[in-house]
Formats: structure tokens, sequence, C-alpha cells
């Protein structure tokens, strides 16, 4: 289930420049990699071993963001009689990276790779996660080669990953591929990708489950100021996750199977965070049928309506709970993706996410019937901590910079009045709460002399906007 959200900003603003800069000091976010860190991965990178496993004859074939260096999959896709074999490649770090080396500590300290505003802060240095162990087109690289094999209906009839040699053929950016699959030049993969991604999309249906399409968030400098722009994901975009979604869920079942691994969960929704959520749609003048559940809803959205963008983004809170669940023997109390309704494991992003690379271990350890190795059951125990730890400090730094942006966007607008709908009131405080703005489809604080009436159309002004502070306020007068 894809929930990051992606910013860019097309801007020059020296204040804009700064406050990005400042979110970066503010939260102690790491800078340059240390060198000795930055010697190690080219001593591994130029030491690297490929596995005996060939299978460059494969045409794989990676799909990705323009312009982006850590490619950590490849997939290819083919006919199996009634039903479909997805093979798909995963950048193989453990083959670059030592238990306790500066590479593998770093990693540690960092946890994921961060997302900011047109820049990214890597999980390992670019040496190696955009270069020497990246599945970049027409280079051989080693790689945990997944076989995940689908009925007729898209549903898992068998798993199978390995250690292998591999070669991408082809280097598609998601608007390449949406548009050769638009104008019907698309080779037979990217035409069984979204076969594939239809029939997955159904099987969650099927289950209950949900994934939220985030939208691009951009933010450009006109002689106006700046504008919010959501740009919606294509939908090669989400049968290209269906692909990850695919594989993470047959690595959870093959770990929950042998009772062994690293699951991430998600408790089901808090029912108050629902009923806010219904006013944050209100606010936004999106129709919630009193019967419709939360998945129902959410697949009812456009992705091509502004509002419906911004709902999503809003519908984000929801995962506020996930965690991580490392288990050896006793299975965890929660092993559920609510959203996904199913077991779910992280495993197809590890040149940016740490987790990956020890359950795509577990998992090569038990389709291959061999012990799990002695470094991986070590780490287990530490890693949820680890992992939620990184996973604040990435919701920390996306917050921030959506803050920062939203008052760039508001910053000459203060004393405008703005339609609204209050989505929360504080208990201890119910003149202090939140509005939801349908005009600029965005949450800001809101205070009032009197009790906020929570749920209700409202008309609210812009009191300040603190654009160093990263902050915005509203007034019902």
């Amino acid at each position: 289930m894809p929930n990051n959200l992606v910013v860019r900003v097309h801007a020059s603003s020296p204040a804009l420049q700064e406050g990005l800069q400042a979110i970066v000091e503010d939260l102690e976010l790491p800078g340059e990699f240390p060198a000795e860190v930055t010697a190690a991965a080219e001593r591994a990178v130029a030491d690297a071993v490929l596995p005996d496993l060939d299978r460059t004859d494969l045409p794989l074939v990676t799909i990705d963001p323009e312009g982006s260096m850590d490619l950590d999959q490849a997939v290819h896709i083919e006919r199996d009689g009634d039903g479909l074999v997805v093979h798909y490649a995963i950048a193989d770090v453990a083959s670059f990276v030592t238990p306790g080396d500066p590479v593998d500590l770093e990693a540690h300290r960092r946890g994921e790779t961060l997302y900011g505003a047109g820049s990214r802060i890597p999980l390992h240095p670019p040496v190696l996660s955009e270069d020497g162990a990246s599945l970049l087109p027409e280079q051989v690289r080693p790689a945990l080669l997944w076989t995940v094999r689908l009925d007729a209906a898209g549903a898992i009839t068998g798993v199978h990953v390995e250690r292998a040699r591999v070669r991408s053929t082809g280097r598609w950016s998601y608007v390449e591929a949406q548009k050769a699959l638009d104008d019907g030049s698309a080779p037979e993969v990217l035409q069984l990708l979204r076969e594939v991604g239809r029939l997955r999309e159904q099987q969650e249906v099927d289950r209950g489950g949900v994934s939220l399409p985030l939208p691009e968030q951009e933010v450009d400098e006109t002689d106006a100021g700046f504008q919010l722009v959501l740009r919606e994901q294509l939908p090669v975009e989400q049968w290209n996750a269906h692909i990850s979604l695919l594989t993470g869920i047959a690595a959870a079942a093959l770990m929950v199977e042998h009772r062994v691994g690293l699951l991430r969960t998600l408790p089901p929704p808090d029912p108050r965070d629902v009923e806010r959520l219904r006013r944050v749609a209100k606010g936004l003048r999106i129709d919630w049928p009193a019967d419709a559940d939360y998945p129902a809803f959410i697949r009812s959205l456009d992705p091509a309506v502004s509002q419906h963008q911004a709902m999503v983004v809003a519908c984000t809170r929801l995962l506020r709970g996930s965690g991580y669940a490392a288990f050896d023997g006793d299975l965890p109390e929660q092993t559920l993706h609510s959203a996904i309704a199913a077991e779910y494991a992280h495993v197809t992003a590890p040149l940016r996410r740490l987790g990956d690379r020890y359950a795509g271990e577990v998992c090569l350890a038990l389709c291959a019937g061999e012990p799990v190795p002695d470094w991986v059951r070590e780490a287990l125990p530490a890693l949820p901590k680890e992992l939620q730890d990184s996973a604040r400090r990435a919701g920390a730094y996306e917050r921030a910079v959506l803050d920062l942006l939203e008052a760039a966007v508001l910053a000459d607008r203060v004393g405008e009045d703005f339609d609204g709908v209050v989505t929360s009131v504080r208990e201890d405080e119910p003149e202090v709460g939140v509005v939801v703005l349908a005009e600029i489809g965005v949450e800001a604080p809101v205070t009032s002399p009197r009790p906020l009436p929570l749920g209700e159309d409202v008309r609210v002004r812009l009191a300040s906007v603190d654009l160093a502070a990263r902050k915005v306020a509203f007034e019902l007068p």
C-alpha cells in the first residue's frame, strides 16, 4: 500500500529554500555520508560477486519515476496456461553490505531514504544505491529473484525466491509506460502488467483491502505567488504498486507459515478517525454515503478531481498506527495489515528501506530449506523499534515540508475569508480545532472566541502566516 506523498518544488524563492534547509537542521536529519562509509561502499561495489544462477535470459524491465537512479525492482510477466507468472527481481543489497561494516551501521542509523521537496536523503551511499546495486539497464546485477505464480483470477498459487544474476533490458518512466499503453505501442510485459494489476485490484476488493492512490504535490512559483497543485497517479503506477504488494503478501505468507520473519502491520482504524474523515469529506464537498465503509469510499474517489486527491491525502491519517512485528517462534499477537486486509511484509525496496534486506534474507533461507542466517536472527528483535523510529522521522520530515509549502502558498492571502468545515475540536479547549478548506484542499488550525461547531460549515479568516515557523492560523470571527 503505497503511502509516501511525493512533493516537488518548482521555485527558487530564497525564503522557501531557507525553510527547507531549516527543516533538515531542526530535525537533525543525516547529511553527507562519512568518508569511511563511502569508501566501504566503493570497496563493496568493486569486490561484488555475482550469484551462480544466471537468469539474464529474462527480459526484465524497470518502471519508475522519471530520472530515478535507485532502481530496486525489475519485472517480467509471462503466461502459464490459464494463469500468469510474475518474475520480480529485487536489488540484492546483502551482496554488498556485510553485517557490522560501516555501510551497515550507517544504514541502521538512517533506517530509510527520506524524501522531501524535490530532494532526498538516501539510506545507502549513491555509489551503491544509484550505481553498483541498482538495477540499471543493460547491467548484470545480483538480485533476489521472486517467482510468483497466479491463477486466472490473479490469486497466488505458488512463490519462490532465489539469488540470481539478472539484467534489465528496458527502463520505463511511468509517463512513458502509460503513454505506450494508451496508444497501443506497449510491449507485452506492460500489457501483462496492466492485466495482472487489474486482477490484483479485484483481489484487493474481494478481501476488503484498499490502496491509497496518493497524488504528487507540486508547488509552482508564479507572478501571483506560489500555487499548490495535486497531480494524480497514473494507472500504471497503481498496477506497478500491486506487483510490489503481491510480493509482500507472498513473503508474509512464507514467514508466517515458518514462524520467523518481519511483518508490516496495521491495526483496524479507530472509529473516531473514520468519523473525522467523514467531516473532512464534507468540508471538501464529497459525498460519503452513510452505508459506505472506508474502503468502498476510497474506491469511489476520482483521482482526476482535486478535492478527491486532497481527500486521499487526508486518509493517510488511518495509516498512523502502522508498525513492524518481528518474530522467531511464536507469532505476534497482531499479524495483519488492516488496509491491505492480509498479512504483509516489506521486501521490495532494500535500497531505500533497511528492513527489506532482512525480510528478504529470511525468505531466501525458507525457500532454500536452509536455516535463517544468524546475523538476521540476531537483528530481528531490535528491528521493529529501529524501523519505527526512522518512520517517525520520515513522517516528521514530510509533515514539516507540507506545512512549509502550505504556508508559502497562503503567505499573500492573510485577511482573506475561506469556506470550510470544522473537522476536529480539542476536548480540553473547544475553542481550538482544525478546519478543512475546500478551495485549497488542506487542513489547518482554527480558533474561535466560542466553542467551535464540530462538523459544521464555517467561514474562516486567515489570521496569520509565519513561513519561518511553518505555521498558518485561521480564526472564526
